[in-house]
């Protein structure tokens, strides 16, 4: 919980999957949130948490089942402004004394439009641009009838209430999702909904650096941490972070696994030692990793065998550290968000994070997670007040497991050197063309077959790659990049030509859903 001097905005979470993106709206705004599950949301919790207006996220359940969420009754009496989302409307109604209904043909999974009933509130300024509005529904319950005390303001098609407000009480409730990109107009809401709170706006990077520098420091008193330095920007964010916090009380360790990209080893720790007078040890563990991945195709047993061996390294480096009782993370909020459900407890993984959900008690350290809350964009504006060069903070994402998980299939010594060489020439081709900062993240997959080619006179059988290259906010959704034919023929021309092993250029044009951005 932030410093209670902070404008605080809660988001209660009742299980939607994109309730991280209301607060990623409302951080643009520079508006401090926090999403708490609504079970821990008690009498005593919103005493002590004092927000200044509260949000109801959307969910899957029905209020009309027994034990469906809900949030204690005091809500509605603190005297905050309170958004209420999907079946965050639903559940406002329900408790206010309003009526909800199953679907019976009135759901609505997808695009959708509203229409104003009136548009003059202050809620709706400036967000009724044409005589209807694009919005993103997904419900399968609906209003039926509103509480006393709340009008209409807004309708769809199989929506009566779309839009309702009880403005003596500043409680609003749309059942459409404002946060998402297919509502394009949904920030002119946030932005409508927090003026009217109050919100000045104070939480900045500038704000959350002094906060989570006092924060580090409460933490770790006068103890040592040591700081699992990957090379990427969250690591490096954090790195830096925590050494302006506790000085050399850090040791970074950077683990170099023999699955980097082409150079950045010699990269990373020059910048650092260089650079940032870091006290940094070089863990090249890469014969370690490599022997232990011999073999080994299944992309969920590499990550846990990946995963494991960092724990296993940390632990041997840790022991040569006196007095290290932190191992510092540069773990991100959508780690979080893929690896633990909003209750806690089960959930579909879809990958593991090697660097979520703590470390063996065996190690006996305790960990830094500085970063946790922060998605992408945010740990780069913190890098940017930190003075981290522009070129390094601008860097595409690069993950924990490395160049593991773009080898599908078993992973050889062979396979990696032609991968680094081929994504050397791609990103040099993205970064010629002037595409580099278009693109939220680009990289070649080795892949696990070999085809037959015609060099010169010369019959060829050697690998197939494919590349990648997505646009993304916040790396929770993401879309590929539309390159030029002649950008992708000369990409391919040059590969071939410059890479000896592959005959073979692909293009990956599928979005995340259905897959992911990583191809592992």
């Amino acid at each position: 919980m932030t410093e209670p001097n902070h404008d605080r905005l809660l988001i209660i979470d009742f299980g939607s999957q994109v309730t991280q993106l209301i607060a990623r709206r409302l951080r643009e705004l520079n508006i401090y949130c926090e999403i708490h599950p609504y079970q821990n949301v008690t009498e005593q919790f919103l005493r002590d948490y004092k927000p200044k207006a509260i949000i109801f996220s959307g969910g899957p359940a029905s209020v009309l089942d027994d034990a469906s969420p809900r949030p204690p009754q005091m809500v509605f009496d603190m005297c905050v402004p309170i958004l209420g989302i999907c079946y965050g409307q639903q559940v406002m109604m329900q408790m206010l004394g309003g009526r909800v209904e199953r679907g019976q043909g009135t759901a609505e999974f997808g695009r959708a439009y509203v229409t104003p009933s009136d548009s003059r509130i202050d809620l709706l300024n400036g967000w009724f641009l044409e005589d209807r509005e694009q919005v993103w529904m997904s419900h399968g319950d609906h209003v039926s009838q509103i509480a006393d005390g709340f009008a209409v303001y807004g309708t769809s098609p199989n929506a009566p209430y779309a839009i309702t407000a009880d403005l003596s009480r500043h409680f609003y409730a749309v059942q459409f999702h404002p946060e998402v990109h297919h509502t394009p107009n949904g920030k002119t809401l946030y932005e409508n909904f927090v003026r009217m709170a109050g919100f000045t706006g104070d939480w900045t990077m500038d704000a959350y650096r002094e906060e989570a520098i006092r924060k580090i420091r409460d933490q770790v008193g006068d103890k040592k941490v040591i700081c699992a330095l990957s090379g990427g920007v969250d690591s490096s964010v954090a790195a830096v972070l925590i050494h302006e916090a506790i000085g050399d009380q850090l040791t970074c360790v950077f683990v170099d696994h023999g699955l980097m990209r082409q150079n950045e080893a010699e990269e990373v720790v020059g910048m650092f030692r260089q650079h940032y007078n870091l006290p940094l040890i070089h863990a090249d563990e890469s014969e370690l990793f490599l022997n232990s991945l011999e073999g080994v195709s299944d992309p969920e047993t590499k990550r846990k065998i990946i995963g494991k061996l960092f724990i296993d390294v940390f632990q041997k480096y840790a022991n040569d550290i006196e007095g290290a009782e932190f191992l510092a993370q540069g773990t991100l909020y959508p780690d979080v968000i893929e690896s633990v459900s909003f209750s806690g407890g089960p959930s579909v993984t879809i990958k593991s994070h090697h660097n979520v959900g703590g470390l063996p008690e065996k190690m006996g350290l305790k960990l830094v997670e500085p970063l946790r809350e922060l998605f992408k964009d945010e740990v780069r504006a913190l890098g940017h007040e930190l003075g981290l060069p522009i070129s390094f903070i601008g860097r595409h994402p690069f993950p924990g497991p490395g160049l593991a998980i773009r080898c599908p299939g078993e992973i050889t010594r062979e396979k990696l050197d032609i991968l680094r060489k081929a994504d050397a020439v791609y990103i040099d081709q993205i970064r010629k063309h002037s595409l580099y900062d278009e693109i939220w993240q680009a990289f070649v997959a080795i892949l696990p077959v070999r085809t037959v080619g015609v060099m010169g006179d010369g019959r060829t059988y050697d690998y197939a790659c494919a590349l990648r290259a997505v646009t993304s906010v916040d790396g929770m959704t993401a879309d590929y990049y539309p390159f030029t034919h002649d950008f992708l023929g000369e990409t391919a021309t040059r590969i071939i030509n410059e890479v000896p092993g592959i005959n073979r250029v692909t293009y990956d044009i599928t979005s995340k859903p259905p897959g992911t951005i990583e191809w592992e």
